[in-house]
């Protein structure tokens, strides 16, 4: 015998999209695809630069790279904010991680580009990492209370 479930909603009678009769969201698999095309963006970005290829998606896509991989490892340290602060100060902290940089790279005279991305690539796993490490940390500690 097999039950059938009530739709409250009045979008419509409802129609199973899996095997087991239980319907699927098609925007929950969304966010996890725009992660990865985001990552694959930034990834080709910071490759296009670091081997000085000569494209026209070169600029945009490192540009791209140099706003996503700071504020990415920021908004995983700031979990607990709301989601449009967390974005504000996110951003606001990746220009800030790119300007630092700068400063820095020219203030020693060793500025180039590469040495610019990879400031800013090793920066951002620093930041991710440590957001990590506090993380299981913090289970640790809970796990030993219990």
């Amino acid at each position: 015998m097999q039950t059938i479930g009530v739709n409250s909603s009045s979008a419509g009678p409802s129609t199973p999209d899996g095997a087991d009769g239980s319907r699927q969201d098609p925007g929950r698999d969304l966010l996890p695809l725009l992660a990865g095309a985001a990552t694959t963006i930034a990834g080709v970005g910071a490759v296009l630069a670091l081997v000085d290829v000569d494209s026209p998606l070169r600029a945009p896509f490192t540009l791209f790279f140099l706003l996503a991989a700071p504020a990415a490892a920021v908004a995983a340290a700031l979990r607990g904010l709301e989601p449009f602060g967390r974005l504000v100060a996110s951003v606001s902290a990746a220009v800030a991680v790119n300007l630092l940089v700068a400063q820095g790279m020219l203030a020693v005279h060793r500025w180039s580009v590469p040495g610019g991305i990879a400031a800013v690539a090793a920066l951002s796993s620093l930041i991710l990492l440590l957001v990590l490490v506090r993380r299981l940390r913090g289970r640790t500690v809970r796990r030993r209370a219990s």
